[in-house]
């Protein structure tokens, strides 16, 4: 007999699902309903439904994946990096949950991590390939985030979490993952696979990364590198920053830069801080709100109406 054989059915809608123990929290027996019939997933499933939420998202797990690298001072930039250890890797997912209630503006409060539409709601987001559910999500309305970091990308689901639908097998703390099938057949999606912003300085290879982060060379001078590398490339305001790790003023030394990049490399450097350079650059094609920078060859200067 194979192993599959093995394996218990999944329990379908109808089938009766009870809860693991809470202390202080009594948990009855109740019937799981496919999710067309729970009205309490189908409205929060309709909230979350406008568009967006894909900003919101994206904007929610890239601001916890850069708190957690911290390049400013680290001058790390990667989250898969051998720099960053699992520990690191696996707290983005408490901290991404901080974000999405701040960018969904919702408000963090019992009985679970949030409430929309009077439901209560937890929140779970994940670096790996499952959610690990505790005793207190079990049987409720979960937004289960998924960051695929080498990917760089991310995608979202809306599930009841039934206990029924939950592995055997525990953690420590009571947690249990998804089972793959369950996830496959009643978490309804919210969000597909969806790009997170590109990190530009991904896109050095190992020589110029040496060039761009050498030690004991000025901030001017490696900038200056680093545009000459990226023509052409959006490079927003925390690249910069992680680049002149733990040096004050960075984007000072951004606009030193400018005639220097121009003399070695023949580049116009351009900085969404100034309006002229914001609208050149947009004219052009190019995005630098918030701060970016992008250095234009002659070509890309020379392009119009591509805004």
């Amino acid at each position: 007999m194979t192993d599959l054989a093995l394996k218990p059915a999944l329990p379908l809608p109808g089938h009766i699902c009870t809860p693991d123990p809470r202390p202080g929290r009594t948990r009855e027996p109740h019937e799981i309903l496919a999710p067309e019939y729970d009205d309490e997933l189908e409205q929060v499933h309709a909230w979350l439904a406008p568009s967006a939420v894909e900003r919101a998202f994206t904007q929610a797990v890239d601001d916890a994946i850069k708190y957690v690298l911290d390049g400013s001072r680290t001058g790390r930039f990667d989250l898969m990096s051998p720099d960053v250890d699992s520990d690191e890797r696996a707290s983005v997912g408490t901290k991404l949950q901080y974000r999405i209630i701040n960018e969904l503006k919702l408000v963090k409060e019992p009985p679970l991590d949030t409430t929309i539409l009077g439901v209560p709601v937890e929140l779970k987001a994940t670096v790996r390939k499952n959610w690990m559910i505790p005793t207190e999500g079990q049987c409720e309305v979960c937004l289960l985030v998924q960051v695929d970091a080498a990917g760089a990308r991310h995608r979202a689901f809306l599930m009841r979490t039934h206990r029924a639908w939950l592995r055997g097998g525990a953690n420590k703390d009571g947690k249990r993952g998804i089972v793959s099938a369950a996830l496959a057949l009643y978490a309804l999606p919210v969000l597909d696979w969806t790009p997170l912003p590109p990190e530009p300085l991904k896109r050095l290879s190992p020589p110029q990364r040496d060039v761009v982060f050498a030690p004991r060379v000025g901030q001017t001078e490696r900038l200056t590198a680093l545009f000459g590398y990226l023509p052409d490339v959006v490079v927003p305001r925390s690249s910069i920053e992680t680049v002149c790790a733990g040096n004050r003023d960075p984007m000072r030394r951004a606009r030193q830069a400018k005639p220097v990049v121009a003399a070695r490399h023949g580049l116009t450097l351009l900085c969404g801080t100034w309006r002229d350079d914001l609208e050149l650059a947009a004219s052009r094609g190019f995005d630098i709100s918030g701060d970016a920078w992008v250095a234009l060859t002659p070509a890309a200067l020379e392009r119009r109406g591509t805004a």
